[in-house]
């Protein structure tokens, strides 16, 4: 919920920069140009258009929803759901990693007993394909990124239905979430990407 008010204010800096690179172009500034004062204004655009990647991230994944019950982690979006069931897991557990100035950036591991459908329509954006923690652990697994500020209430929901596989939490290198293998999707999909 603060991701997009937080890209409307990015692309409200950036549309401010826009409007003084306009004025500077046009000859109509108040005053003389400075080196300051183009380096304000590459800023501001940087950060609008920083403000327009992150309103189209978090537009396009509004309606995806997380769910935990008895049964299994669910992950539903607009069209479609799936769930990993837990008796299909050897472990769960918390990662994250810093992200800039005292920012966390948290992800849940879900480690598989079995094989991974790498092309299901929902799920295949969460695979991810790492050395194992340790050798009784599968490298592929799905992760799970989200919010720092739901933190708790995740790990709390997770621990509820299966303490038994919960591996705890463990710090990652910056950038640990890493992204989704569409090239081989893609790939192992013959180009449809779902």
């Amino acid at each position: 919920m603060t991701g997009l008010p937080c890209s409307v204010v990015l692309i409200v800096i950036g549309a401010v920069g826009v409007f003084g690179a306009a004025l500077v172009a046009t000859g109509n500034q108040k005053g003389e140009s400075s080196i300051a004062g183009y380096a304000g204004m590459v800023f501001m655009l940087a950060l609008g258009a920083l403000g327009v990647f992150l309103f189209i991230g978090h537009w396009a994944n509004r309606h995806n929803r997380i769910l935990v019950d008895h049964t299994g982690l669910w992950v539903a979006g607009r069209k479609a759901q799936n769930v990993i069931p837990w008796q299909t897991l050897a472990g769960v557990g918390l990662f994250w990693s810093k992200l800039g100035q005292g920012g966390k950036v948290y992800s849940l591991e879900l480690f598989p007993v079995g094989p991974i459908d790498r092309v299901d329509p929902v799920l295949w954006t969460l695979v991810r394909d790492e050395e194992p923690l340790h050798p009784d652990m599968p490298g592929l697994r799905y992760r799970l990124p989200f919010p720092a500020a739901q933190q708790q209430q995740v790990v709390s929901a997770v621990r509820q239905y299966v303490p038994h596989i919960w591996l705890g939490e463990s710090e990652r290198a910056q950038g640990h979430i890493g992204r989704p293998d569409v090239k081989g999707h893609r790939e192992r999909t013959r180009g449809r990407t779902q």
